[in-house]
């Protein structure tokens, strides 16, 4: 039987920030060129692959919060760093299915109707690393977190995701880290891969987080990506906690 996913349960990780009670609606499209190769005698046309395209359309509450909707969208419009998003179907369990990648905020829009509360648009297209060309646009990939706040002394391991298989043309992962109070040393967050779901060697390591410090950041991999990944986290830190969240997606 098919298993059915509530639109209530999505996530919208923008930078640092989780924005989720801020939307009530994110619509990804994913495209693809294709140029046409038809030549004389040929019966059908004929057509080749041409260049991948995403965008990222969100709407939802104006909110005059620090680290809300407004602030946010209207901050990074514009801006040369590119910002970093997760689109997550039913936010908190590790394994479920997300949109990752980095894009470039195209529209903000706010309106103000008389009679109802004030809302906003923004419109965001995926993009790639402007230096080395890297594929880094939006792509289909899983969670390897809940989001949920964890102890600084109960960081470790978390549960693995089953790809099925392996995979040989790279990945990457996403990090969003939105809450941090973990004092006294850095956090060290990292993707790890096994091909049994026992040994596990690292795959990717993340920039050291600081203490008490919000971040985001993409981390390409190239090569052979084994059948199981998982995150996992540790902390030179003394007290605290730390909320962060992986998109992780395969090429």
């Amino acid at each position: 039987m098919p298993t059915f996913v509530h639109g209530k349960g999505t996530g919208v990780l923008l930078d640092q920030y989780n924005l989720s009670e801020y939307f009530n609606s994110a619509d990804v499209a994913q495209s693809i060129d294709v140029a046409e190769t038809t030549s004389f005698t040929a019966s059908s046309k004929s057509y080749i692959v041409g260049l991948q395209d995403a965008t990222l359309s969100l709407s939802g509450l104006y909110s005059q919060d620090s680290g809300g909707s407004d602030a946010v969208l209207s901050g990074i419009l514009g801006t040369a760093t590119t910002p970093l998003v997760t689109i997550a179907f039913d936010i908190g369990t590790i394994g479920n299915r997300c949109v990752t990648g980095r894009v470039h905020e195209t529209n903000y829009s706010i309106s103000n109707p008389v009679a109802d509360v004030s809302s906003v648009t923004a419109d965001f297209n995926a993009s790639t690393d402007a230096v080395s060309n890297q594929t880094y646009g939006l792509h289909g990939g899983v969670m390897l977190t809940t989001g949920a706040s964890i102890a600084f002394g109960s960081l470790g391991n978390l549960a693995s995701v089953d790809n099925g298989a392996s995979s040989s043309s790279g990945a990457m992962a996403v990090l969003h880290v939105t809450a941090n109070s973990v004092a006294g040393g850095d956090t060290t967050i990292k993707v790890q891969h096994s091909a049994d779901d026992s040994t596990y060697a690292d795959l990717i390591t993340f920039t050291a987080v600081g203490a008490s410090t919000l971040t985001k950041q993409l981390s390409p991999v190239t090569g052979t990506v084994n059948r199981y990944v998982r995150a996992t986290a540790s902390t030179a830190g003394s007290s605290g906690s730390i909320t962060f969240n992986i998109g992780f997606a395969r090429f």
